[in-house]
């Protein structure tokens, strides 16, 4: 056990006392998976059909469970309860995998943090948008051609709160954040829910099929294959919180193991997330049929009542700026830290200024903001919403979702090599990398064909 101060105040490694309890380590991981990943999950079911979008939900989610629960016992290292702490998922890898695995960790999970801020600004300007469109269909008719819009000044607003949020010292500052966008989340899947249940009984059945969209003249079956694989990423995406769990774990009170409590938030994130994506996929898939939209918020396959998608629309932009900073806020402690410790007694880095009972640090507010800044700027220029999704997802969901929890359980659990537990962990990761590289390739070749033909800076909802 580490010796810290004993006293009240202090954890046993001599940090502030953790507060986190089950409640707000299940509101970080809901707002973490709840997210844009959502709104696609019809389109998913049209590309795939009933089967295989049913199949592909249940069986990412049940990977995902697995890996988290072992992913829970590599917070404490060597012994999962009292051991040293991990404070983040890079120290857990260093700890049980040695310096090259900690490199390429660091290279994928940042990565995979900063393309998911760049996906949640592009929706969240999506929503925002497609909130003045809404009114304007209301006002002009469905099928007015001047209600189109451009996105860059709802990515710029967009980004001045992100900004302003971005000043949260650090994760454990989180909580309220994360449980007001957990409840936006519910909120708008919910909203999801009732229209597609009314689109249902107002117009029927659409046509749907076990396998999706079947192969025609609309539909080759190279076309079909490409489309399949992106879908695949985007259902990955929805589950793509792996990356944060361990800081989510950080938060936690110590008065319980931080593992047991973990795995029980794990479970209520995951089978609460699971529940919801499953309704509004087959709702959604249900309502549209095989023309389901990539976004079914801001796709329009809703146009009335305009205030509910409204509604649904702004909640969506809510949780997505708290969703933003529980993916950013590793990232930027890494970088505050890292700069602390190359810098010791730089003035700039190190030195905040207390306004009224805030502490404020013009490094950090420099950093983040011009952070902020690029990320918009990065999302003006790919403003693609599924294809991005995809390529998020695969890229995330190997790494950091299979390969590096299976390799720390390996590693602690002293598993020897080609025995059956060794032998089937080793083929579900190995056919984990399998689905991400194909579904990565969708993602990529979906990007290539909307970059040819899109104008720079012309993003239009």
């Amino acid at each position: 056990m580490e010796k810290g101060d004993s006293n009240e105040l202090y954890d046993d490694d001599g940090r502030i006392k953790r507060t986190g309890s089950l409640m707000s380590a299940s509101a970080h991981i809901i707002t973490a998976v709840i997210g844009s990943g959502v709104l696609s999950l019809a389109w998913c079911f049209g590309q795939l059909g009933w089967i295989a979008g049913t199949a592909s939900l249940v069986i990412f989610a049940v990977i995902t469970w697995f890996t988290c629960i072992l992913l829970s016992d590599c917070y404490r290292s060597p012994d999962p309860v009292t051991g040293t702490r991990n404070y983040t998922y890079m120290q857990a890898v260093k700890a049980n995998l040695g310096g090259l695995h900690y490199k390429f960790c660091g290279m994928a999970q940042y990565g995979i943090l900063i393309g998911a801020t760049i996906g949640y600004t592009i929706t969240a300007a999506i929503s925002m948008a497609a909130i003045k469109r809404s009114n304007c269909f209301h006002t002009k008719g469905h099928h007015n051609g001047s209600c189109h819009t451009l996105n860059n000044s709802y990515l710029i607003m967009f980004a001045i709160i992100e900004i302003v949020l971005s000043q949260i010292p650090n994760f454990h500052k989180l909580t309220l954040v994360s449980i007001l966008a957990t409840i936006m989340s519910f909120t708008y899947a919910t909203i999801g829910i009732g229209l597609s249940i009314a689109k249902i009984a107002e117009s029927g059945h659409p046509r749907t099929s076990l396998t999706g969209i079947p192969v025609g003249k609309d539909m080759p079956s190279v076309e079909k294959m490409w489309t399949t694989f992106s879908a695949i990423g985007d259902i990955a995406f929805a589950y793509s919180f792996c990356p944060v769990l361990l800081e989510i774990q950080d938060t936690l009170r110590s008065s319980h193991p931080e593992n047991k409590v973990m795995k029980r938030a794990s479970t209520v994130g995951v089978s609460a997330s699971t529940f919801f994506y499953m309704i509004c996929g087959t709702l959604g898939y249900a309502a549209f049929g095989n023309n389901a939209p990539g976004n079914y918020l801001t796709g329009f396959g809703f146009y009335e009542p305009f205030w509910l998608i409204d509604f649904g629309n702004l909640c969506i932009v809510i949780h997505l700026l708290g969703a933003y900073q529980v993916y950013i806020q590793p990232f930027f402690a890494f970088v505050e830290c890292w700069s602390n410790e190359k810098w010791p007694e730089n003035k700039f880095i190190r030195k905040e200024y207390l306004v009224g009972k805030l502490r404020v640090s013009i490094f950090r507010l420099t950093w983040r903001s011009a952070y902020v800044g690029l990320v918009t700027l990065v999302a003006m220029i790919f403003p693609f919403f599924n294809s991005f999704l995809g390529l998020i997802g695969a890229t995330t969901f190997w790494p950091l979702t299979v390969y590096f929890p299976i390799e720390m359980y390996i590693s602690t659990a002293k598993i020897k090599k080609n025995c059956w537990t060794w032998v089937w962990m080793k083929v579900l990761s190995f056919t984990c990398l399998i689905v991400s590289l194909v579904a990565a390739a969708g993602s990529i070749r979906g990007l290539v064909v909307s970059v040819e033909s899109f104008k720079l800076f012309h993003s239009v909802s």
